[in-house]
């Protein structure tokens, strides 16, 4: 009788452990991506011409773009590639299309996966450049 209760007792130990560390993985992963997405690692702005902006991807959709920068004329430019996660930046960067735009960023590094971009760069605002 007592070897029954030890094994029985034994199994649910084990069930245990082995969900609790399920639980601690998950979380600690759903941790760690809000963290990397919350951490600014760097902001700034780049200046140029937007070449493409498209919405890709298999299962997670984003919005990927291109900017071409040209510091002096008869340079190659350029090309910042960035993450576009406001569906409204999207629509404000099409309607600048042909302008010269000046785009602010933040960087995020270590983001877990490409559900929230190919890129570290996500853009936050976007404006006409003189």
């Amino acid at each position: 009788m007592d070897l029954v209760r030890t094994k029985q007792a034994a199994k649910k130990w084990t069930i245990r452990i082995v969900g609790g560390g399920v639980l601690l993985a998950v979380i600690g992963t759903a941790l760690y991506t809000w963290a990397s997405l919350k951490y600014v690692y760097s902001s700034g702005e780049r200046v140029g011409f937007v070449q493409k902006i498209s919405h890709k991807g298999w299962l997670c959709k984003t919005n990927e773009g291109e900017l071409a920068m040209v510091q002096i004329a008869g340079q190659p430019a350029q090309i910042f590639t960035f993450t576009v996660p406001d569906d409204k930046l999207v629509a404000q960067i099409d309607a600048l299309a042909g302008h010269k735009v000046a785009l602010d960023y933040e960087e995020h590094k270590g983001v877990p996966s490409s559900c929230f971009g190919n890129t570290p760069f996500y853009i936050t605002g976007v404006r006409k450049a003189e």
